[in-house]
């Protein structure tokens, strides 16, 4: 297999990753990425820290707590990242389904993550490294953050996200004035964020595309969406319209801005066994389908006796002779000659 080349020698295998230079100009590359740790050690649940961190000074620009990287994770940590820095030219990620399509034979779609889709929409480029060590800025400030920042929260007495996301603000201008580096230019390559708050709401959320059906309904997260009937709605039947979901709060159906009243039709009856889970947020799901098993397994399921009200009226005792002054005599008893 040697002389064929099917086998490589481990020498063969490996793989060099050479450096490179920082970027020049602050703003230019942002790496991004997610640290799972317990960070909380055994105070509290292990979470991710969400790290954005400047590639030319080593600066870190935004840090975050959330339950597990997500697509809505990643849009409330870019939402802040845009109202504290604005718009930078590109960030580095890893190949994480929230940033990259993985199956390039997807039928769906346009080719663009929902995280994707809304960067290009704010004139912003993402780019996937091929290694962990392409990114590794970001790689050594995870381990950093795993080892000193553990301890500012074992001092503080941290044991949740919300309180370990109070403390984030003052941890991170003191780890950038010790640690953080002056660029080699001075041009700052942040562009202002020209974007309502409104329409960035629209931009940071799932939107989808679906097809009305003739009888103005369709299909959104295994649940039916049935259009009111309007004067828009009416002619609506073969055409597309846009849904618009949000983390916060419910859905909009939207076709060229007009918004849509709607009602929803629940289908799902149970969880899907069948639901396929990303391996960075195994330990989000999991807890999230033992609360629900928590709360199923203290619901009583009622009988329909229960439920139309028959209670049990118990075995009836008797009394001590109850059952010798019922029976017959032995006269009584005695049968005729």
């Amino acid at each position: 297999m040697i002389e064929e080349g099917l086998w490589l020698l481990r020498r063969q295998r490996r793989t060099f990753h050479q450096p490179r230079l920082r970027r020049e100009r602050y703003g230019e590359l942002i790496q991004i990425d997610g640290s799972e740790h317990r960070w909380f050690e055994q105070r509290g649940e292990p979470c991710t820290l969400l790290v954005f961190i400047d590639d030319a000074t080593s600066q870190l620009m935004q840090l975050s707590f959330v339950p597990s990287e997500s697509t809505d994770s990643y849009f409330e940590a870019l939402r802040g990242y845009l109202e504290q820095h604005g718009c930078p030219v590109a960030f580095y990620s890893d190949k994480h389904t929230v940033f990259r399509v993985n199956r390039p034979d997807a039928k769906g779609g346009s080719g663009l993550t929902q995280f994707g889709r809304a960067l290009a929409e704010l004139n912003i480029e993402i780019m996937c490294a091929n290694s962990s060590q392409a990114k590794g800025r970001v790689e050594r400030a995870n381990r950093t953050l795993q080892d000193r920042f553990v301890k500012e929260l074992r001092l503080a007495g941290a044991c949740d996200m919300e309180s370990g996301n109070a403390l984030l603000p003052d941890f991170l201008d003191r780890f950038n004035k010790r640690f953080a580096i002056p660029a080699a230019s001075a041009e700052n390559l942040h562009r202002k964020l020209n974007v309502p708050p409104t329409r960035l709401n629209d931009i940071l959320c799932h939107r989808e595309q679906r097809y009305v059906g003739a009888q103005l309904t369709f299909h959104y997260g295994r649940r039916q969406i049935i259009l009111d009937r309007s004067e828009i709605s009416d002619d609506l039947a073969g055409k597309y319209v846009e849904v618009y979901d949000f983390s916060d709060r419910s859905l909009e159906v939207k076709w060229k801005g007009h918004s849509l009243p709607y009602r929803v039709f629940d289908k799902e009856q149970r969880v899907n066994q069948s639901a396929i889970v990303e391996n960075k947020r195994l330990g989000h799901a999991l807890s999230i389908v033992k609360a629900r098993q928590d709360t199923e397994r203290t619901t009583k399921v009622m009988t329909n006796s229960q439920k139309l009200g028959y209670k049990k009226k118990g075995r009836k005792v008797y009394g001590p002779g109850y059952y010798e002054e019922s029976l017959p005599t032995q006269a009584a008893v005695e049968m005729p000659v």
